[in-house]
C-alpha cells in the first residue's frame, strides 16, 4: 500500500510539473518555420476546422485501391477518386494548410492479395513503384511531403505475426487465423517493404524532387515528361496535316519576365525585383529555361523518331531576338555587347546548336546555371529542323490614328528587306511571321497594347477593322508594288 501511495504521489509530481512546464506556452515559442499539424481521414467541409484551429499541415493517407482498384495502372484508374484528392488537396492548399501525403497505410488492394498474396510476394514492389509513381506524378505538384509507409513494423508483426490487423494471418500458435506462419511472414513480408520503400524514393528522386521541388513550386504546369506526353498527343491527334510545328514560343521571354522580372505570368521575382508574392529571381529563371530546354529536347527526340518519316514535318523553336552593338569601339564595349548576345539569344540557342549554354554563362552565373548531363547534351545538340525569331512592336493611341499605322508598316517593311539580303546572301530562312494578326490580350498588359494589324473595337462587338498595315500586307502578297502606303479603310 505504500508503494501505491508513493506511485500516486509521483504521478501527481509528473502532472504537476506538466503542468507548470506548459503554462504560458504557445507557438510563438518554437522555432520559425515549425509545423503544426494533425492527420486522420477527412473531407472537405473539415478543413474550415483545421483553419479555425490554426493548423499549418494535414496529414493524411491515399487509399491505393481507391486510385488504382485492381492495385496496377494496366487495370484502370478510378478518376473519380482521384478527383476526391484533387479536391481534398487544393481546399487544403486554400486555406493555406499543407497537405502531409502518406502512400500505404496498410490497405493492400485485394486484387494483388488474391493475385500473389501481396507483400508476401516481390511482385508487390514494382506494384507499389507503379501505384508511387503515378501518386507523384498526379498529386506531386502540390504536395511536398510523402511518406511511403505508415508503421511498416506495426504493419508486419501484427498483420502477419499475431494477426490482429490486416490481413489477419498467423500461425495457430499465435491465434484465430485460418492462415499464415508467424515465424517466417512478418520478415518477408518486412523486407518488401523495405525494397518498394528503396525503390519508391529513388523514384522520387531520379524522376521527380528536382522538377516538384523547383518547377513545380515556381509555377511552371509542366515538367519535361510531361510535356513530352502532351506533345505526343498533339503529333499524334494532328500530325497528319500539320507540318510545322514549334516546341516553345519566346522561351528566353517567358523564362526572364515570368521568373525574373514577374512582369509576365506566373508573376514570379524576388522582393527586390518587383511586387511579387514569391519567386527568386536569381535562381528561377535558369531552371525554369534549363527544364524549357530538356522539354523541347524530348519532343522534338519523340517527333523525329516516332511521327517524322510517316508525317514529313519539321520541328523547331521560336526564341525573342535581340541585338546588341558596343556602345564604344573599345574592347569593353565589344565583350559586353557578346555577353549580352550570349545571355538573351544564345541562352537558349547555344544548347540548342551545341549542347551546353554559352562560356559566358557559366563564368558569370556559376552554379546556378543547371548542368546537363552527357545523354542530355547530345539529345540537345541539333535538336531543331529550324529556329524561329520573335520581334514585336507596338504604339497607344486613338482608333484613327491606329489605322493609319505608319511606323508598323515601315517595321514590317525594313524587316522584310534586310530579310531577304540575309536570304540572298545564303542564309536558311524559311518564314517570316508577323505579330500580330488581330489585336489580343498580351498578358499582365491586358488589351492595353495593340500589336495587331487589324484593329479590334472592344466597345463595340469586337468589330474588326484594317489597318493600313494589313492593307500593306495584302498588297505585299497579292505581288503589288507596296512602296506607297495604301487608303485606310474605317466606318464609323
Amino acid at each position: 500500500m505504500e508503494i501505491h501511495h508513493n506511485l500516486m504521489f509521483f504521478y501527481l509530481l509528473v502532472l504537476a510539473y506538466f503542468f507548470a512546464c506548459t503554462e504560458g506556452l504557445s507557438r510563438r515559442d518554437y522555432p520559425a518555420g515549425f509545423i503544426f499539424g494533425a492527420g486522420s481521414s477527412a473531407y472537405q467541409e473539415d478543413i474550415a476546422v483545421m483553419k479555425e484551429i490554426g493548423l499549418d499541415s494535414f496529414r493524411f493517407s491515399i487509399s491505393w485501391s481507391r486510385v488504382l482498384p485492381k492495385g496496377k495502372l494496366s487495370g484502370g484508374v478510378n478518376r473519380e477518386g482521384v478527383e476526391f484528392y484533387n479536391q481534398l488537396i487544393n481546399e487544403l492548399l486554400y486555406n493555406d494548410i499543407q497537405p502531409f501525403i502518406t502512400l500505404f497505410h496498410w490497405d493492400s488492394p485485394q486484387a494483388l492479395e488474391d493475385e500473389y498474396g501481396g507483400f508476401l510476394s516481390t511482385n508487390i514492389v514494382n506494384d507499389y513503384r507503379d501505384y508511387a509513381d503515378f501518386c507523384f506524378k498526379e498529386f506531386g505538384d502540390r504536395v511536398k511531403y510523402w511518406v511511403t509507409f505508415n508503421e511498416p513494423n506495426t504493419f508486419s508483426s501484427e498483420g502477419y505475426s499475431n494477426g490482429d490487423t490486416a490481413p489477419g494471418r498467423c500461425s495457430s500458435y499465435e491465434g484465430n487465423c485460418t492462415a499464415g506462419d508467424s515465424a517466417t511472414e512478418p520478415y518477408v513480408v518486412a523486407h518488401h517493404i523495405l525494397l518498394s520503400h528503396a525503390l519508391a524514393v529513388k523514384l522520387y528522386r531520379q524522376k521527380y524532387q528536382e522538377d516538384i521541388a523547383v518547377m513545380k513550386e515556381i509555377g511552371l504546369d509542366s515538367f519535361r515528361n510531361d510535356y513530352r506526353d502532351y506533345a505526343d498527343f498533339c503529333f499524334k491527334e494532328f500530325g497528319d496535316r500539320v507540318k510545322y510545328w514549334v516546341t516553345f514560343n519566346e522561351p528566353n521571354t517567358f523564362s526572364s519576365e515570368g521568373y525574373s522580372t514577374g512582369d509576365t505570368a506566373p508573376g514570379r521575382c524576388s522582393s527586390y525585383e518587383g511586387n511579387c508574392t514569391a519567386g527568386d529571381s536569381a535562381t528561377e529563371p535558369y531552371v525554369v529555361a534549363h527544364h524549357i530546354l530538356l522539354s523541347h529536347a524530348s519532343a522534338v527526340k519523340l517527333y523525329r523518331q516516332k511521327y517524322q518519316a510517316s508525317q514529313m514535318g519539321e520541328i523547331g523553336i521560336t526564341v525573342s531576338t535581340y541585338w546588341m552593338v558596343p556602345k564604344y569601339q573599345t574592347v569593353a564595349s565589344t565583350e559586353a555587347a557578346a555577353r549580352g548576345l550570349d545571355f538573351a539569344f544564345g541562352w537558349f540557342v547555344n544548347p540548342i546548336t551545341y549542347g551546353d549554354y554559352p562560356e559566358s554563362m557559366r563564368a558569370i552565373v556559376g552554379n546556378r546555371l543547371p548542368n546537363f548531363t552527357e545523354a542530355q547534351s547530345n539529345t540537345l545538340q541539333g535538336s531543331l529542323d529550324f529556329l524561329g525569331f520573335s520581334d514585336v512592336n507596338n504604339s497607344s493611341l486613338p482608333i484613327q490614328v491606329f489605322l493609319s499605322d505608319s511606323m508598323r508598316v515601315k517595321y514590317h517593311r525594313l524587316h522584310l528587306s534586310s530579310l531577304l539580303k540575309t536570304i540572298r546572301a545564303g542564309v536558311d530562312v524559311r518564314g517570316y511571321y508577323l505579330w500580330s494578326f488581330l489585336d489580343d490580350f498580351e498578358w499582365n498588359s491586358g488589351y492595353t497594347y495593340r500589336f495587331g494589324i487589324n484593329y479590334v473595337d472592344y466597345k463595340d462587338e469586337l468589330r474588326r477593322y484594317m489597318k493600313n498595315s494589313a492593307l500593306w500586307f495584302k498588297d505585299f502578297l497579292q505581288e503589288e508594288n507596296v512602296t506607297t502606303m495604301p487608303q485606310t479603310i474605317y466606318s464609323q
